[in-house]
């Protein structure tokens, strides 16, 4: 591999969610606070025709999944980005903004059903047509690091609480 590699990805489905523009989804996705009905967001991801249903057989029983998707939207990318929280600018690799070098995103979601080809989830902070690239399983014991530094997040915790977020933006 070189500096210089590409990689090419293919989506293997796309979400359809109550999000059609970025001011309404939440900054992340069990930050509800601000939103127009102050719950977490119902979504389907619908798998596409060339995936094989193999691909999703024993992932009924994870409560949580994560999804690997491309920042469809996004405009470029930016080193220094100013987070919603507020604060000075920081660099965009310390932050969770969709203006990266690579524009992919990753979220936990909540699995609440699978119907054919289509999952049912709860708790999406994507914007309706996303295309996501994966999905792979939650596992607790592997995924969750509760008592990790986060770096300067920890001084926004101390001085506006432990995650607090900014509901979304609103219309300008």
């Amino acid at each position: 591999m070189t500096n210089d590699s590409t990689f090419t990805y293919h989506p293997i489905g796309i979400i359809n969610s109550p999000y059609s523009r970025r001011i309404d989804a939440p900054h992340q996705s069990t930050v509800v606070q601000g939103t127009e009905t102050g719950d977490l967001a119902v979504a389907t991801l619908k798998l596409y025709n060339w995936i094989d249903k193999e691909v999703i057989q024993d992932l009924e029983g994870f409560e949580r999944v994560w999804l690997i998707f491309a920042f469809h939207l996004s405009e470029g990318w930016r080193s220094k980005v100013k987070p919603p929280r507020g604060g000075p600018k920081r660099g965009v690799l310390s932050t969770r903004s969709p203006h990266r070098p690579n524009s992919i995103g990753l979220s936990a979601v909540q699995l609440i059903e699978i119907e054919g080809m289509t999952l049912h989830l709860r708790g999406v902070d994507l914007l309706d047509g996303t295309p996501v690239l994966d999905i792979k399983p939650y596992i607790p014991y592997a995924d969750a690091f509760p008592d990790s530094r986060a770096g300067w997040i920890d001084e926004m915790d101390a001085a506006s609480g432990r995650c607090s977020a900014p509901g979304p933006r609103k219309p300008r």
